[in-house]
């Protein structure tokens, strides 16, 4: 397996937790129970599971209301976005000669 392949199950892997934690923040949220924390739910999309953290709040419509969590994510992805076009792309523009 190479460094390529690790990195997309890596970027699956966290996708798909924030996704989870989302639904299951909701699920605590209604039931009144222990929840989880913001800075946890932000820290996930922060290293890579923001798609899922957004795909999340859409369909169990959580946090969606929440002007930090309704900005946030939306911006943590498109920075992802342009960090990973930046890597693969390189400096557009930039002539160093």
């Amino acid at each position: 397996m190479n460094s390529f392949s690790i990195l997309i199950c890596y970027i699956i892997l966290v996708n798909i937790l924030g996704f989870a934690l989302m639904g299951i923040d909701k699920r605590k949220a209604r039931k009144n129970a222990f929840r989880i924390p913001e800075a946890t739910l932000f820290s996930v999309a922060v290293i890579g599971g923001s798609l899922g953290s957004i795909l999340g709040m859409q369909l169990f419509r959580h946090k969606t209301k929440h002007l930090s969590f309704k900005i946030g994510m939306p911006v943590i992805f498109i920075l992802q976005v342009l960090i990973a076009v930046l890597l693969v792309v390189g400096p557009i523009g930039i002539d160093f000669i």
